[in-house]
């Protein structure tokens, strides 16, 4: 079988936007030559890639979903190709795409995509933030190369990169009895309201963290967004329990927060780096990844990963 990265480029085009018509748009080429690429390798290849529907675009079938993964990263491959041949002699330059989990994106992208930009300033990152599930099937689709996540329900393909434990706390008002408070039992909180952050697999965690301590807790909320939670608790709406802190007590509104670390030895969650087993790192990835790694080992990741919280 023969065929072309341009044709391949064509079938995960149709492939992104479920539409034969909508890829010719978004590629400016005409409809027929996106059809043909397609008809060719499925005829070369004896599969079929997509269903057709009428009126609603195009859907891909099992076999075409492994085809475009595939083909996607095939595609990868070769811009990385090219974009070597066009650095040499020259900087380190190149795109990457990252994932990151919300409460870890906004409590550490901002200082390392900065650091980043100075060190290697024709490195130029795509964001995508997402749950779990959604960074694990970003990297399995070869849509994200590399990802700032957690190590919860990691399958085989995925490499795990161990950076730092964050070790959870209770987040109170300012005002709470409990907010000076060294560390606290759940059980010291009682029947009060519990704010929960509702993302696959946290949730599960921090359920844990009181089914360990026989506590039921009393949820009043749920959210996805840790910054909202915590602005629900500065306005005594009840409390919450979070991992990655940040380094101020103030929320976006202008109230303030108390973190208190839970007592003994609770399940800390592991911030990682993770990466597909299936591919290796481009120059620009390796660098990103070298940039993280420094950022964790220098210290440069704040101190409430240790168990302090800041007032």
């Amino acid at each position: 079988m023969h065929t072309s990265l341009r044709s391949l480029s064509y079938i995960v085009a149709a492939a992104d936007a479920a539409s034969v018509s909508e890829a010719a748009r978004r590629l400016n080429v005409s409809q027929p030559s996106i059809s043909a690429a397609i008809a060719h390798f499925e005829e070369a290849c004896g599969v079929q890639l997509f269903i057709r529907r009428p009126a609603r675009g195009v859907s891909l079938t099992p076999t075409g979903e492994r085809v475009v993964r595939e083909a996607r990263m095939l595609l990868t491959h070769a811009e990385d190709f090219s974009q070597m041949v066009r650095e040499l002699g020259e900087g380190l330059s190149g795109e990457v795409v990252i994932g990151a989990f919300p409460t870890l994106a906004i409590r550490y992208l901002p200082h390392l995509l900065d650091t980043l930009a100075q060190i290697h300033p024709r490195i130029s990152i795509i964001m995508h933030e997402g749950d779990q599930d959604e960074i694990l099937s970003g990297l399995a689709e070869g849509r994200i190369e590399v990802a700032l996540s957690y190590t919860f329900a990691i399958p085989a393909d995925v490499a795990v990169e161990r950076l730092q434990r964050l070790h959870p706390h209770a987040v109170l008002t300012a005002d709470h009895p409990l907010a000076a408070a060294a560390e606290i039992d759940l059980a010291d909180l009682g029947d009060a309201p519990f704010m929960l952050l509702d993302l696959p697999h946290s949730r599960d965690y921090f359920l844990r963290l009181f089914a360990a301590e026989g506590v039921q807790p009393q949820i009043v909320h749920r959210s996805r967004s840790p910054e909202l939670l915590r602005g629900l608790v500065a306005r005594g709406r009840g409390y919450t329990l979070h991992n990655a802190l940040p380094d101020t007590p103030f929320t976006y509104d202008g109230g303030r927060v108390a973190m208190v670390p839970l007592k003994g030895e609770r399940e800390p969650t592991e911030v990682a780096l993770l990466t597909s087993r299936r591919t290796r790192p481009r120059p620009a990835v390796a660098a990103f990844l070298d940039h993280v790694r420094h950022y964790f080992e220098a210290g440069a990741a704040p101190p409430m990963a240790l168990g302090r919280s800041p007032r």
